[in-house]
């Protein structure tokens, strides 16, 4: 049986790439693009005004550019990441390349729009707390605009250069850029000003870990493959343009399908994520809360609320301070993270009866008058980040009993639930802009992947083991609501397969992965930095700061 490429009289080449489109797909392609933002548009004035919010005219400018940007930011992380779902089914011919890159678009679309809304919030609790509960603030705008551009910004130069860069690292290097920006202005040792260090380790763990996944995974699949499977063909590059046996080919369209299903489900929802900061800042009245949640759960979210008022209140000596004061109290205690006080678990306890008031008074989410929503949405906010410390905290820091911990951890599924969802047009106006993404710039990434990676031209169970293992980790990833990197998972894979098929690898393309998977953090950490003082400079010398 063959393991590597078999140098027979015809040599193996790659796809053709060059073949323009016909002139009726751009102008569909074109109109798809306009009509999804235009969606887009009419959605958010739609929602505003169902909400009796009236949008300022500087507002809207604002909140239409920073909409362009962050669907900018899917589309070019469409056509630089989902390139790597679609290299292998094009370079071995199994999919004509217009057809492929359609027909991945498509399940990037439905990945998308199935996806959970985990990955994206998990995005959103990196960034500083203090800029989340002041999104709505002249320094939660220019965070926006910060780490979007040098995102996007970064994405751009290394998609130029053929590079497999991850958009991921990108987005993640960025949060990090504008959170140790804003902690260094505000002149805090950490706490709300700064990144959310503990959520960071996670990310950054699961996207370090996750290409030696992929690699080590891929080897030992195709070694698997090659004694279970004794078909030479299967471990031949493509000769001609001839596609493979249909067992074959129906098995690299299956992996191009799952990749791409799986990068929409994660890398889609890290775009939703910023989308809703940018909604929240821009008409707190329409999104600060899920004011689509059904008014039949608001009396069990209330008795929740109570619950968690008792927890809270038995361990707080007594105390009850007033509601300025507990607001205030609780934002301190998240600066230091001492959470456990008992002076604080009475302030926790206090602001959970304000909740569960509010919610008295007005029956449900959606009858919460305009100019108290960013209150209730900030008080919300305060109890669920102090129950998740308090919850973590040892009983003897916190006294509490199994049955209280119960309660809170209950209390915060219903505050989560509240203040942690995606409307439908973002999904759709998020997987319109990932699918298009997709269909344009795709061909770079795929003769790097294609032939640049390994020694020798790309097999067909290469990309096969090398597919499979990226969807396997990125669907596990999107499970537990952990970023990861497509890109770097396939690149990984790719190599992986390479290595196990004695072919070895390119150490120029090798070395300039590496490189850009070393600088892409700290890159976008100096340019989400630099843009973030840049911004908040400017709204001062222009007075609005």
């Amino acid at each position: 049986m063959a393991t590597t490429v078999d140098q027979g009289a015809a040599a193996p080449r790659g796809p053709r790439l060059n073949e323009p489109s016909p002139l009726a797909a751009r102008f569909l392609f074109l109109g798809v693009l306009v009509g999804g933002f235009a969606y887009a548009v009419l959605s958010v004035l739609g929602d505003a005004r169902g909400a009796g919010q009236v949008l300022a005219p500087a507002v809207l400018i604002f909140l239409l550019a920073a909409l362009l940007i962050a669907l900018g930011f899917e589309f070019v992380n469409g056509f630089h990441d989902t390139a790597n779902a679609v290299a292998t089914v094009i370079y071995t011919h199994s999919m004509p390349a217009q057809a492929a890159v359609v027909w991945s678009g498509l399940f990037n679309l439905l990945g998308v729009l199935l996806s959970s809304g985990a990955v994206a919030y998990t995005i959103i609790t990196l960034l500083p707390v203090e800029l989340i509960l002041n999104v709505g603030s002249n320094a939660g705008f220019a965070m926006i605009f910060a780490l979007l551009l040098a995102a996007v910004l970064w994405n751009l130069g290394t998609w130029y250069l053929g590079l497999p860069n991850s958009s991921s690292h990108a987005l993640i290097g960025s949060i990090l850029g504008v959170g140790v920006a804003n902690q260094l202005i505000v002149g805090g040792l950490g706490g709300t000003s700064g990144v959310e260090w503990g959520q960071a380790q996670k990310a950054l763990l699961s996207l370090l870990v996750s290409p030696l996944v992929g690699f080590l995974g891929a080897a030992l699949l195709l070694r698997l493959m090659m004694l279970a499977i004794r078909s030479p063909r299967l471990y031949r590059a493509p000769v001609g343009e001839a596609p493979p046996p249909w067992p074959i080919r129906a098995l690299l369209i299956f992996t191009c399908t799952a990749v791409s299903y799986g990068h929409g489900s994660n890398d889609g929802q890290k775009g939703m994520g910023l989308i809703m900061l940018i909604l929240i800042g821009c008409a707190p009245t329409a999104y600060a809360l899920n004011r689509s949640l059904d008014a039949s759960e608001t009396p069990q979210l209330i008795l929740k609320a109570d619950a968690a008022t008792r927890a809270f209140g038995a361990h707080g000596d007594g105390v009850r301070p007033s509601l300025p004061i507990a607001r205030q109290q609780l934002e301190a205690a998240l600066k230091t993270k001492e959470v456990g006080r008992p002076e604080v678990l009475a302030a926790a306890s206090v602001v959970s009866a304000q909740i569960a008031d509010r919610l008295r008074v007005h029956g449900s989410l959606a009858g919460v008058p305009g100019a108290e929503i960013p209150v209730l949405r900030r008080d919300m906010y305060l109890v669920l980040d102090t129950g998740k410390l308090a919850r973590k905290a040892p009983a003897s820091v916190t006294g509490f009993t199994e049955p209280e911990r119960v309660a809170i951890k209950e209390f915060q599924g219903g505050l989560e639930t509240s203040t942690r969802f995606i409307p439908l047009w973002v999904k759709i106006a998020v997987a319109i802009a990932l699918g298009l993404g997709t269909m344009v710039g795709w061909k770079r990434i795929v003769i790097t992947v294609g032939e640049r990676i390994g020694k020798t031209h790309l097999t067909y169970a290469m990309g096969a083991s090398a597919e499979l293992m990226a969807a396997a980790t990125i669907l596990l990833a999107d499970v537990y609501g952990q970023p990861v990197s497509t890109t770097h998972v396939l690149s990984s894979g790719v190599a992986g397969a390479s290595v196990a098929n004695g072919a070895g690898l390119q150490r120029r393309t090798i070395f300039t992965m590496a490189l850009a998977w070393v600088l892409t953090l700290p890159a976008t950490i100096l340019i989400a930095g630099g843009l973030y003082w840049a911004f908040l400079s400017i709204a001062q010398a222009m007075g609005t700061a």
